[in-house]
Parts: C-alpha cells; structure tokens; sequence
C-alpha cells in the first residue's frame, strides 16, 4: 500500500493576537486557581498547546477532551490513559449531547472547596473560583462554556460574541471563568501534529494548500483507517493517493464543462467530509 506521507510544505500560524493573548495570559495569572485545557480528541496530542507550562505556572489543571462522540475511541483512550498516568485529571465530553459535561463542574466545585479551606486557615473569605480556559483554535471552547453554564454564558466582563480577547464569564454560583482565544505556538516544530491541525480545522484555511491536506487525509485514512474510507466513497480498491481522490471526484459528480474532472471539488470534499465527521469515528493521533 502506497503511504505517501511526505508534506512539501511547512505550515505554520502564528498571527499577532496569539502573541497578544500570551502576553495578558501571563499578566493574569496570579486571578487564576485553575486550568481548563481543552483538547480535540480526534488529536488529542497535535492539540495540547506545547508551550502550555510556561503561561500557567504550576496551577491545577482539568484536560478537558472535547468532540469525544467523533473520536476512534480506543485510539483516544489509550493516549488520554497516558495523560492520566502523567498526572493529568482527564475528562472527555461529548458537546453534542452535553454527555460528562457535569463532570467538569463537581471537579471544580471539589478543588475550590479545597481552595476555600487553605484560604480559611489563612484567616481569608471563602470566594468563587476563578478558572483559565486554554485551547487550539476550533477546538470547542465556546460550545463547551455554553455547555457548562447550560444556556448561554453570562458575561461578566467586555467579550464580544466571537472570541478575540480575554473576558469573565460566570458559569456557575461558585466558578468564573476567564475565556481566551485559541492559541497555537511561534513554531509548529512537528510537522505531521501541524498538518493533523490544518486538516482538523485549527489552523486558518486561507493559509493552506487544499490539495496538500486533502492528500494528507487520504494518506492517513489509508494507513489508519482504510476500510472507513473505502466505505465513506464506495471504492473497491485503495493502492494509489491520486487514483482514490479521482475517483472520488468521479463519484461524487465533481465533473467540469468538457468532462473535465475537478480534482480542486474533489480536494474540498474530502476536507469536510473529515471535519463534519460523515468519514466516521478517526483519531489521527498515535502514541
């Protein structure tokens, strides 16, 4: 089987907001008591912000693994296990159906219990806790928050609907959260974690080359899960990346004026038959 994983460009996105938003994640970090991390699942390791301990300090943190409903679940558990076992408290949660999305509360009402008992044996008040959610971008931070407060978020500080800068909102009695853009990091070293993200909708898709990715998620899909993408397309063999894509094309009626088979639609396709989930449960992620 044919495996032609090498990527002829280098992509990174790494636009001045994100600088921005570091530098007030850094002034503000002695408000925060803890750390909502958000991750995909479908990548649960190309997504986790490298960088990450450098903005945060030592403060406790939740892995929250979001999109878990779209995930290969075995694939996922395995890598999530490993995080657990360096010390991570792990949640994943489905956002669809809003399913552990409690989890994520009780958690945080417990450490801020624990919070409010150091805070009274130092003679001080018992207060809400403050929260930091941190993620990639598109990795559903703004769905997970309306998730958590079960309607739309009470704002509590200036935020504009979509997420460009640092803002309060209060999701429950007893937490504030701090929201934040999605970051990435100045240099995207690991070039098949950068092109997971580009094909998984957090990198910004002006930046990108179509038939690099959708090349890129036929490779994968081959290697990791040829009979989904046999089955998504009806293809009775799967030897040859540019043989798959054309035929793609050709079922999928991606045909120009003269016959001419538009190779660029068929690109398209595939980029969001993966990011909407009709291609099925995938993690592209291996440990």
């Amino acid at each position: 089987m044919e495996n032609n994983r090498q990527n002829s460009t280098n992509i990174n996105w790494y636009p001045g907001h994100m600088a921005k938003t570091k530098r007030e994640i850094k002034e503000k970090i002695d408000l925060i008591d803890i750390v909502f991390e958000v991750i995909d699942s479908r990548m649960p390791i190309s997504s986790k912000i490298v960088d990450i301990k450098n903005l945060i300090k030592n403060k406790p943190t939740i892995l929250i693994s979001t999109k878990y409903d779209m995930c290969d679940q075995n694939k996922t558990n395995k890598i999530l296990k490993e995080y657990q076992n360096n010390g991570y408290d792990v949640i994943p949660v489905d956002l669809i159906n809003g399913k552990d999305i409690t989890k994520i509360i009780n958690r945080t009402v417990v450490l801020q219990k624990e919070l409010n008992e150091k805070r009274k044996q130092k003679g001080l008040k018992p207060r809400s806790i403050r929260v930091l959610i941190l993620g990639v971008p598109n990795v559903g931070k703004s769905t997970l928050v309306n998730r958590l407060v079960g309607k739309k978020a009470t704002k509590v500080g200036n935020m504009p609907g979509v997420t460009k800068n640092l803002g309060w909102i209060r999701i429950h009695k007893d937490i504030e959260l701090l929201d934040s853009p999605g970051i990435l990091w100045p240099k995207l070293e690991n070039q098949e974690h950068a092109h997971n993200l580009a094909c998984l909708s957090s990198i910004k898709e002006e930046i990108l080359n179509n038939e690099e990715i959708a090349r890129y998620i036929v490779s994968k899909l081959m290697s990791d899960y040829p009979n989904l993408l046999k089955q998504r397309y009806n293809l009775e063999k799967i030897n040859n990346i540019d043989e798959i894509i054309e035929e793609i094309a050709k079922k999928r009626g991606c045909v120009q004026k003269g016959g001419l088979i538009d190779i660029e639609k068929a690109h398209l396709i595939i980029i969001r038959d993966l990011k909407e989930g009709h291609i099925g449960a995938v993690t592209f992620d291996n440990l």
